[in-house]
């Protein structure tokens, strides 16, 4: 019996995705050829890794025996690798940057292919994805997050500054007037942007020392928030968005800031990583050209 290292990788890659149909998008490869290099390990090992006719990826036992056994042994390799190539100078190997929709194609992929220019020996992959980031199914080197992290266990830091904001279309404050209070926004169709697992429609307002609160309702919600905010901008309600992405909608009349007086939490961006004791040189280096640049797109978008 042979198992290569690449076989260990592959596995790490099935083993965090929700389907196989997820796993083959990840690899880049087409289902068949996941299913027949899943079963031609499984054969090598003489045991079952995956349950078969399941809607979801469900590991056996021996899955997830093998696929925790897994970890150490690659981020042992990975560690090793560094320490080699980290001689040389230059930036080597493989960098997985995990992101959410609107913001990874707005500014953290321009980012990464600035960063992948300077460095040409870096492999650099982004994925994104409109579904919460769970670190315990993803493998990534670095995820680009709005908000608190998800996971105590992650290391984090700060890139750039952001809030949520309130606002909506000229036409609908036309047609149904301004909310004067928080208490206001539930009665008027607010359009919810389901982006993680907490309660979508509780919009939060004031700060650590006055929180405030408000259970918003309407008749459209998406997982999406480019398509929550177009329907905003063709007036079919309230929108709660961070301030990056609706500040040009703003900043041209297309979309009003409501309730402009009242405070709202932060929600700042910040590069996530694993906690595992070793962060590799090329995953620093990513980290502080996104801390060095996002901040100034960020700011030149405010102002277009």
């Amino acid at each position: 019996m042979k198992t290569s290292i690449d076989d260990l990788r592959f596995f790490q890659v099935v083993a965090a995705s929700e389907t196989l149909t997820a796993a083959a998008r990840r690899l880049g490869w087409s289902l068949p050829v996941v299913s027949k290099r899943l079963s031609a390990l499984e054969g090598r090992l003489d045991v079952r890794l995956v349950q078969r006719g399941t809607r979801r990826l469900v590991l056996t036992s021996e899955g997830a025996l093998y696929a925790n056994g897994l970890d150490p042994i690659l981020d042992g390799l990975r560690e090793l690798e560094d320490r080699v190539t980290d001689r040389s100078g230059e930036l080597r190997g493989s960098l997985t940057v995990q992101a959410t929709l609107g913001l990874g194609r707005a500014h953290v992929a321009p980012l990464l292919a600035e960063f992948a220019a300077a460095h040409p020996d870096l492999q650099v992959q982004l994925q994104t994805s409109a579904l919460p980031l769970r670190p315990h199914r993803s493998s990534f080197d670095v995820a680009v997050h709005v908000g608190g992290p998800p996971d105590s266990s992650l290391r984090m830091r700060r890139l750039a500054e952001n809030r949520r904001v309130p606002c909506a279309a000229p036409s609908y404050l036309d047609r149904y007037g301004a909310p004067t209070h928080v208490e206001d926004l539930a009665r008027h169709d607010c359009i919810v942007l389901r982006e993680n697992e907490g309660d979508y429609a509780l919009w939060r307002f004031g700060d650590a020392g006055d929180p405030r609160h408000v259970r918003v309702r309407g008749s459209l919600s998406s997982n999406d928030g480019d398509i929550v905010t177009g329907w905003a901008l063709e007036g079919r309600g309230v929108v709660m968005r961070s301030e990056w992405h609706v500040r040009p909608h703003i900043a041209r009349g297309e979309l009003v800031r409501v309730l402009p007086n009242v405070p709202t939490p932060a929600a700042d961006i910040y590069a996530l990583t694993e906690d595992d004791g070793h962060v590799p040189r090329r995953v620093t280096a990513l980290i502080e050209h996104l801390a060095a640049r996002l901040p100034g797109r960020l700011a030149q978008s405010r102002s277009s």
